[in-house]
């Protein structure tokens, strides 16, 4: 039955024609060709953490909430069920001994959901959590059952591992994992000037870092995590020298543990959040604008902090990281509040310097603005028409996001 649907902040409600939780692939394939006979849409659901529409539909709601768990292991790889959550799918992985190389700040949302949008984790070495993605086992909107990877389809990989759930429901993913592993996360407060500074340093002599900016305060905190064996997952990770460290507040340890308990955060409050990634190189200047206008135009309503991370360049066509080493800029704000005036603002800002949307998060772009931003936008519309020439999965939301005027 239709049932009203409202994602995690609470700013998307919206109530589909028709609400479905299939058990198996072959349901998910009865209610591909459904739509498609009926000219309905049909969107697949994960969690619904992410603020954007990309799910809003008033044609069927498809929840893969039923179809969970790790199907099989091999090696460093595993296979799992696209609606499987990123906690329990850490903590099964962990009982077997392996984990993922990199997670987000949060772990509500399915794996399916996390790959298709780009949700990342921070660190120069590791690219987003679709860079992991081996093989994509989907339903396109003929109804066909696809296996993507290195040796099937292999043509349609780039476009597969971060789809938006445009080219069909990801039923299963296989991923390469690693071996378990402990990090020993720590955190400190500094003076904004003295992370700014010091921000190489401390992306080269950590696995993870990331800061949050406090716009009241002016000041920061940065979190760091390393692993417990000493291990350094990237070659490229240079030796050199640790910052100095001024005293103003000394570092202090939070917590060791699995990857799974110490990456993600659990978060009470509920926010809004824009969030663009970068050309690294352009993140100071871009930086320093953020903050002059926040400081002069939002600080007496803004009492929330302003997010940096880094994330490795990648090949994935619909990447925000495709091409380039990124760094990210997120400014979150309470969910209760309007936000739609300072993040237009803030997205003025980040669109100057080249920023790209994080596809799950608040954004005002369109498909004339972002097809410039993105090398491979050609290719991925060829094969999101080549699987679903139907259009079974394209909603109005989505066809302005893909759709040039």
């Amino acid at each position: 039955m239709p049932r009203p649907f409202v994602n995690w902040s609470g700013s998307l409600t919206f109530t589909p024609s028709g609400y479905a939780e299939p058990a198996d692939e072959d349901e998910v394939r009865e209610l591909v060709l459904r739509a498609r006979e009926s000219g309905d849409t049909l969107r697949p659901v994960g969690s619904g953490h992410s603020s954007s529409p990309l799910v809003r539909t008033d044609g069927t709601l498809v929840s893969l909430h039923r179809m969970t768990g790790v199907i099989d292991k091999a090696g460093d790889q595993a296979t799992v069920r696209g609606g499987s959550r990123l906690k329990e799918l850490g903590e099964g992985l962990y009982k077997a001994g392996l984990a993922m190389e990199n997670l987000g700040d949060v772990d509500y949302q399915s794996i399916a959901g996390a790959t298709a949008t780009g949700t990342h984790g921070t660190g120069i070495g590791f690219g987003n959590l679709s860079t992991q993605v081996a093989e994509v086992r989907l339903v396109t909107g003929t109804g066909e059952v696809l296996n993507v990877s290195a040796t099937s389809n292999t043509e349609l990989l780039p476009a597969a591992r971060l789809s938006l759930g445009v080219l069909g429901v990801v039923t299963q993913l296989t991923l390469n994992l690693e071996a378990s592993y402990e990090l020993r996360r720590r955190s400190w407060c500094a003076p904004i000037e003295w992370t700014l500074d010091h921000l190489a340093e401390l992306q080269h002599t950590n696995r993870n870092i990331d800061f949050y900016w406090y716009p009241r305060s002016d000041l920061t905190q940065i979190r760091t995590m390393n692993r417990v064996d000493g291990v350094a997952a990237r070659s490229t990770w240079a030796a050199r020298r640790v910052p100095e460290w001024n005293g103003w507040q000394e570092p202090r340890e939070l917590e060791v543990g699995p990857t799974h308990d110490t990456i993600p955060q659990h978060r009470d409050l509920r926010f809004e959040e824009i969030e663009y990634m970068l050309p690294s190189e352009a993140f100071p200047a871009c930086f320093a604008e953020v903050r002059r206008r926040i400081l002069s135009r939002h600080r007496r309503t803004v009492g929330w902090r302003v997010l940096v991370r880094s994330i490795a360049a990648d090949d994935i066509w619909l990447s925000n990281a495709y091409g380039r080493t990124t760094t990210t800029i997120a400014c979150l704000h309470n969910a209760a509040l309007p936000y739609e005036e300072y993040f237009r603002d803030m997205e003025d800002v980040f669109r100057q310097y080249g920023g790209r949307p994080h596809w799950g998060k608040k954004h005002w772009m369109t498909a004339d603005d972002l097809r410039p931003l993105f090398p491979r936008w050609d290719d991925f519309q060829v094969a999101r028409r080549r699987l679903d020439p139907d259009g079974v999965f394209l909603t109005p939301d989505l066809a302005r996001l893909l759709e040039e005027a």
